[in-house]
């Protein structure tokens, strides 16, 4: 346990308020004995002047009585932090000169030097001055030199005045964090959605001067994605017209075996190229305006139009409510993942399931070979294929599951995938009920 409790927090914020806890907690507590000592000794140092004077006088008028008469005028001459008793006391342990001068100089100082008084202290820790009166009878001068009780209401104000550090200590480390929250969302948010949102450069100069550099950093990936994007896009869109004049060629070729193969090259080019196109304008950003969709709904009609294409696909779940989605997103979305496990699996299933009050989620699953676990992330890179087991006679061209995870950050869900137990893929996209317009 003791292991545990000497872990740092893990936020920033946590570990300055304990920084700045346990430093004022330790100042507070400083000034808190600071006040009580002074407070005690300066108590102290007064009871002892008031109570020398008394004290000399009762040691003299107790000099002066008959010895038979001393005994009835000890409870008249004692007090609340006195008292006197006609013996000697024998089990304490004596102090040193510099020590009882310390304590109790000023009653020293009183009685004077023809009383010699010898001091010492008890186990019950009284402070007992020991001397003799002139007929030579011992006197004991029993005292107790306790503390002030402290106010009953000084407890409960340091703890209010605490608290009050504590509240004030909370919103200061809040609002110096508050920048580094909004770069971490900033960050974040430009990781789902390239465009992202710029930070306010202001505040202080620190702040302001990481401000500028997240914007310009965040202007110059803008910048590269869409050049890159744009280069895609044009590429792909270029080579739609030799592929249009190679297959009109090919269909006037008279070598029929020769033909079919030049055509199905030509439609796997063209499938690329489709493809590459989609993906580029999908890396713009999305510009459907977000509507409310009945989820069931969208899955049916999802999985009836693979029924019509006689392709058959499993549909369970329900969703109870709504979802605020843009509904032709999520619609490829789900078609891309079912296209991927019906090129390479079997048995594929859609599944809806309502994780939580504010996500869903939608399921892919087959029984195929699955995705080796060390090529988990390249998979989701464009244009990369298992040659192994995704060959081009399949068709594929290694965007499908880069889209999908493009549309669903887009989207501002959650994209993962794992090999199921039993064998075959089964890929997750986690939406929020209601995303931003």
């Amino acid at each position: 346990m003791l292991k545990h409790l000497c872990i740092p927090p893990r936020t920033l914020s946590a570990r300055l308020m304990m920084i700045l806890l346990l430093g004022l907690l330790l100042a507070h507590l400083l000034s808190f004995w600071l006040v009580f000592y002074e407070r005690t000794e300066s108590s102290r140092g007064m009871m002892l002047r008031f109570a020398s004077r008394d004290i000399g006088s009762s040691v003299a008028i107790l000099d002066r009585l008959p010895a038979a008469e001393r005994p009835q005028w000890l409870d008249k001459l004692a007090r609340r932090t006195y008292s006197y008793r006609l013996e000697v006391i024998a089990d304490g342990v004596p102090l040193s000169v510099r020590a009882a001068r310390a304590r109790v100089g000023p009653i020293v100082d009183e009685l004077g030097p023809g009383y010699a008084p010898s001091t010492l202290t008890t186990a019950t820790g009284h402070l007992i001055l020991q001397l003799h009166l002139h007929d030579g009878a011992p006197l004991a001068i029993d005292l107790l030199l306790s503390s002030p009780p402290l106010p009953v209401w000084l407890l409960p104000l340091f703890a209010a005045q605490f608290g009050a550090l504590v509240a004030i200590s909370w919103l200061a480390v809040r609002q110096a964090t508050r920048p580094l929250a909004q770069l971490a969302r900033a960050a974040d948010a430009l990781g789902r959605d390239a465009r992202g949102v710029s930070l306010a450069e202001d505040g202080p100069l620190e702040v302001a001067r990481a401000a500028i550099a997240f914007n310009a950093m965040q202007r110059r990936i803008n910048d590269y994605l869409s050049e890159r994007m744009q280069l895609l896009a044009a590429i792909s869109h270029d080579l739609k017209t030799p592929i249009t004049r190679m297959r009109l060629r090919a269909d006037l070729m008279d070598d029929v075996p020769l033909r079919e193969k030049l055509l199905g090259d030509l439609d796997a080019m063209q499938l690329l190229v489709e493809e590459g196109i989609a993906y580029a304008r999908d890396g713009q950003g999305v510009t459907e305006a977000p509507c409310v969709t009945d989820m069931n709904a969208l899955l049916d009609s999802v999985v009836c139009d693979y029924g019509d294409a006689g392709k058959a696909v499993r549909l369970s779940g329900y969703c109870a409510r709504p979802l605020l989605t843009r509904p032709r997103t999520l619609r490829r979305i789900i078609s891309n993942l079912l296209d991927n496990a019906l090129k390479f699996g079997k048995e594929p299933e859609l599944l809806l399931l309502s994780e939580r009050e504010e996500c869903v989620a939608i399921v892919v699953r087959d029984t195929g070979p699955g995705i080796p676990e060390d090529q988990m992330n390249d998979v989701l890179r464009p244009f990369y294929r298992i040659e192994s087991s995704r060959n081009r006679e399949t068709g594929g061209t290694g965007l499908g599951l880069a889209i999908a995870k493009q549309l669903t950050q887009q989207l501002h869900g959650t994209f993962s995938m794992r090999n199921r137990d039993g064998g075959g893929l089964e890929v997750r996209v986690s939406l929020p009920r209601k995303i931003e317009s």
